[in-house]
């Protein structure tokens, strides 16, 4: 069965950076997406990252690009979203998902099956 499992969130003050971490468990293909959205209260959740695991394709939405970054460890099974000079407006809980499919490299949160439970992050002006 798989799991994902996030970590890192917290209450930083705007401009500041912060890492969240996403390990997965029970993983029985190496060829899949791992993304992150976010859910801010009273709003719908929105993509934020993805990267598919094997052929290194990367999306950003317009909002996060240039600030935050997705990478991987494929040792640990673990994803990583870097978040450099936070805003107020990323205040947000944080989720992870991934998506088996062999090709697909989706910004939908419809394609994702798999979910992690979430890490709130706060940022503060």
């Amino acid at each position: 069965q798989v799991q994902l499992v996030e970590s890192g969130g917290g209450l930083v003050q705007a401009g500041d950076s912060l890492t969240l971490s996403c390990a997965a468990s029970g993983l029985t293909s190496s060829n899949y997406a791992m993304a992150w959205f976010r859910q801010a209260p009273g709003k719908e959740r929105e993509f934020v990252a993805v990267k598919r695991w094997s052929a290194l394709t990367t999306y950003y939405s317009d909002s996060v690009k240039g600030r935050f970054t997705i990478s991987r460890d494929q040792a640990k099974k673990t994803v990583y979203l870097q978040m450099n000079s936070l805003k107020p407006e990323d205040t947000a809980v944080y989720y992870c998902a991934a998506d088996f499919s062999r090709s697909r490299t989706s910004t939908a949160s419809t394609q994702y099956a798999y979910w992690g439970q979430g890490t709130q992050v706060t940022v503060s002006s």
